[in-house]
This record gives C-alpha cells, structure tokens and sequence, in this order.
C-alpha cells in the first residue's frame, strides 16, 4: 500500500543513504518539450540534510536537461528503487534550485577537497512531498561496484593544457542548452577559477598506455573486466575525438 508523508520519515532517510543509485525527473512547461529522466549514482554525490531539503553534486553529461527545466520552472522528482533486500520504491517531489560551480552558493556545499571531477552545480531539492509504494515489479540486482568512467574522463578534460578541447570547453559546446533550447548552464563554463580535483586515477601508467594503444587500433579487449575496461575505452575514443 503507497503511503504518502509531507517530508522524509526518519526511516527513509536511513535507507535513502543505504542506495547506490537514484533517477532525477524533471520537463520544460511546453507540453511538445522533452520530457527527461537521468539516472545518477556516483559515490557521495547525493546527500539528505534533513526531512525536508537534499541536494546532490550535478556532473558533467552530455547534456544538461535537468538544470535547464529547475531554471524554468522548478519542478523536479527524483526516484529510488530497492534492488537489494525488501522492496520498496521512494519518490522525493519538490522544487530544485540551480547553484553552479564557481559560485559562492556552490562553495558552500563542495569545499575544494571535496570537489569531484567534472563537478558543475549543485542541485539542491525542497522537498514538499513524498511518496512510496510497494515496488513488487522491480527486479533483484546485486551492487558490484561503481564506475569510474565518468570521473576518469573528466579527470582528463580538466588537466588539458588546450583551452579550446578542456572541460569548459566541452560545457560551453555541450552544457548551456537544453534539447529544447531552453538555458543551461550560465556562469560554470566563464568563471575565471580552474576546474581542478583532488581525485587520482586508478588506472596505471602500463594500464594507460596499453589502452591508449588499443584506442588507437580501434580495438577492444577480451577477458575477466573485458566489458568494464571496453566501456573505458569507449570513452577514451570520445575524449580523442574531442581533440584531447
């Protein structure tokens, strides 16, 4: 039976931060705009900070539908599932707002040591409703780990020396509209402050170097990992045609 709460119980508070993933919702007012769904999950990006406001630290994308619908109308729903032990499904409804890197509203969520790669706003969310339900139809998934291929590549966008192939490059051509037209990002991409983070590569200077020689060859590889490392280097193939 769903039930529905005027702001988060202190139960699913404590089992919101036990998920290793979440879906953000939000759509323009133009009813022929496009409706989008993203799903998010990297480790400590979403954060509660109490029953009634959360935020989550808003990453570098090939788009940037969430933060254009927050500017224009504010309404945001953001999803969690139970994949792991009894089922349940969350849903937080409430009004976003946008805070982007290099402000000081940004500032006071992310400190600088805390910043992950490609790091562009902050998403915060009052919450004014939420909702649960029973979650029967979600299928049993087993968490193996989280992938790095998000933060390894903007980890590289950010240490290029090429003004016109780093990560502000790729925001400006990438980030400042939405499919709709409708504005994105503002001031993250011309702020005079250096995209830079503490996070370390995991990868090896051998491991590297033997990718960037299968990225070159256009092949993959085969093996245990073989489909994590192939999504690698993917996105190795991406950066390259970027002109990194």
């Amino acid at each position: 039976m769903g039930k529905f709460y005027d702001e988060i119980p202190d139960h699913l508070i404590a089992w919101i931060k036990k998920q290793q993933m979440f879906t953000v919702a939000t759509a323009p007012l133009s009813g022929e705009g496009h409706v989008n769904v993203s799903g998010k999950g990297v480790d400590g990006t979403f954060h509660v900070v109490d029953g009634k406001r959360v935020w989550y630290e808003d990453l570098t994308g090939s788009g940037n539908e969430t933060i254009s619908h927050i500017r224009e109308n504010g309404r945001i729903t953001i999803l969690f599932h139970a994949y792991e032990g009894p089922p349940m499904i969350c849903r937080l409804f409430g009004t976003g707002s946008v805070h982007e890197f290099g402000t000081p509203e940004y500032d006071a969520f992310i400190s600088p040591e805390e910043r992950k790669p490609g790091s562009r706003a902050v998403i915060v969310m009052d919450v004014h409703k939420v909702g649960t339900s029973c979650g029967f139809g979600v299928p049993y998934y087993s968490y193996a780990g989280q992938r790095e291929t998000i933060l390894n590549w903007c980890s590289q966008l950010e240490k290029s020396q090429n003004k016109e192939k780093d990560i502000k490059a790729w925001w400006t051509t990438e980030n400042t509209k939405s499919l709709d037209g409708l504005p994105g990002l503002n001031t993250a991409h011309i702020t005079d402050r250096p995209a830079e983070s503490s996070y370390q590569f995991h990868l090896t200077k051998k491991g590297k170097a033997k990718n960037r020689e299968i990225v070159e060859a256009g092949g993959t590889v085969a093996g245990s990992g073989a489909k994590e490392e192939n999504e690698q280097l993917a996105v190795m193939r991406h950066v390259r045609l970027f002109g990194i």
